[in-house]
């Protein structure tokens, strides 16, 4: 362990870890408002182009626990820096290319800054006194859902007044200037674990990931039932059950599933799902319904920049109330406080199943979700922090963040599956019904309601991990 007898103030230190957690997070929103216009763009077919958006979630989801590992091994400072690298790298490849192939490779590069979130949060840890981690995390947390709220009208904006490639131009630059505030205002590493790196885990996690999430994000294209996508599920399966059992033989597993399985992180990943799923699904839906035209019945004609801007206040509630999610779960605790916010979820999409006929009745149930995200995602680390060893701070917090990706993956293809299915002839292209986003919104509301099921049976006893990486009160 290393110690500095001289760091960045604190206050430096938050903000500039937020900054990369919403540099990453926009990477998501980076190119929604060009999905239109990819297949003309890159002169491809719709179901290619769809992959310069799943390619980074894939990679996002394989990426990030394998990336807090290596944190928590080598230092999370250290490999803060070798992913936004990725960042930088990957915006200049797509930036340079026009061909779809350069394009979904540089995405690809993007995703892998994901793992730049639950690293801050383990930076945090290691870094701020007890009495300012839970305002500190629940910004971090904020991030992914502020980088993406925040980051889509901007990118709008952009797509809207420059050629495409700017986009990618722009996400160079903020992955430069996220490097820039790390060297200046995040102390070295205070707690490295060391050890090795478990290659064949990480590449097992790698295959199985890959094979359930391609299964998930492809299937309706596909077809469920096709060769290809029951193929890619079956490989998914064997694989993680394979990768499951030597996890529990090695002696250096990348992840302990022993600690994962503990009934407080496994309750809380798994509610992790259900908290993806309802945020991605406002994203998938809200957007098209604001922008669909009104002579569908169902849509409000909205410019792609006037829906981003209707998104908006979501991501900007999220950060206003972070430090206020903080103040909560110091003086009632992170699983009160993640009940509420799953319930938040489970009203704000049936407020908009009640009142779904002007603009503003979409845009106060986006910013009720907010809320809901808000106090959540300000939860999960503190639960899981107060239920794994210090040592596991950064893979633990990866496997959350990977659990959420499930839910997003899964969010993306339910919602779009469901919008494609019922859809009607206009104007020469198919459109969703108001059928439709109302059976998306029943959905979300019924995996939000599992959500707050599980979060009622968090145990809310004394952790039975006797050096927790969230210290107890009187440690």
């Amino acid at each position: 362990m290393t110690r500095l007898s001289r760091r960045p103030p604190g206050w430096a230190t938050v903000g500039a870890l937020a900054f990369v957690g919403l540099t990453s997070a926009f990477m998501f929103t980076l190119v929604v408002p060009l999905q239109g216009e990819l297949p003309e763009l890159l002169h491809a077919s719709r179901e290619d182009t769809t992959w310069v958006v799943t390619i980074t979630l894939l990679v996002a989801a394989v990426a990030t626990p394998i990336s807090g590992r290596l944190g928590d091994m080598y230092g999370k400072r250290r490999v803060v820096f070798v992913l936004l690298a990725a960042l930088i790298v990957g915006s200049l490849v797509a930036a340079l290319s026009s061909s779809i192939i350069g394009v979904i490779i540089g995405r690809g590069l993007q995703g892998i800054t994901t793992g730049v979130i639950p690293l801050g949060i383990a930076i945090m840890r290691d870094v701020l006194p007890p009495a300012r981690l839970g305002t500190a995390v629940a910004l971090m947390s904020a991030t992914m859902g502020v980088g993406g709220a925040v980051g889509m009208p901007l990118a709008a904006l952009v797509a809207e007044n420059a050629d495409w490639h700017a986009l990618f131009w722009m996400s160079a630059g903020l992955g430069a200037l996220g490097i820039a505030a790390v060297v200046v205002a995040v102390p070295e590493d205070t707690l490295i674990s060391g050890g090795r790196l478990d290659v064949v885990g990480a590449i097992g996690l790698a295959i199985g990931l890959t094979g359930l999430l391609l299964f998930v994000s492809r299937g309706a294209d596909w077809g469920w039932g096709s060769p290809l996508a029951l193929g890619s599920m079956g490989v998914g399966v064997v694989v993680l059950l394979v990768w499951g059992v030597y996890q529990l033989r090695t002696s250096d597993p990348l992840v302990d599933l022993r600690v994962a399985a503990r009934p407080t992180v496994l309750l809380t990943n798994l509610a992790a799902i259900g908290m993806g799923f309802s945020l991605f699904g406002s994203n998938v839906t809200f957007p098209q319904l604001l922008e669909m035209p009104r002579e569908t019945g169902a849509g409000f004609g909205l410019t792609m920049l006037e829906a981003a801007i209707c998104i908006m206040p979501a991501g900007l509630i999220m950060m206003v109330l972070s430090p206020l999610s903080g103040k909560l779960e110091r003086v009632f605790g992170p699983r009160p406080l993640f009940t509420v916010g799953t319930s938040s979820i489970v009203i704000a999409y049936v407020f908009v199943l009640l009142w779904s006929s002007e603009v503003w009745h979409i845009v106060v149930a986006n910013a009720i979700i907010g809320v809901g995200i808000a106090f959540s995602f300000a939860a999960m680390p503190m639960i899981i922090m107060g239920a794994v060893p210090a040592h596991e701070t950064g893979v633990s917090n990866g496997l959350n963040a990977l659990f959420r990706s499930v839910g997003t993956s899964s969010a993306s293809a339910v919602m779009g599956g469901v919008l494609a299915a019922m859809s009607v002839e206009h104007e020469g292209r198919a459109v969703p019904t108001a059928g439709a986003f109302a059976t998306c919104f029943w959905i979300a509301i019924a995996a939000a309601a599992v959500a707050t099921v599980l979060t009622l049976l968090i145990p809310r006893g004394p952790c039975p991990e006797p050096r927790p990486s969230l210290p107890r009160p009187s440690e």
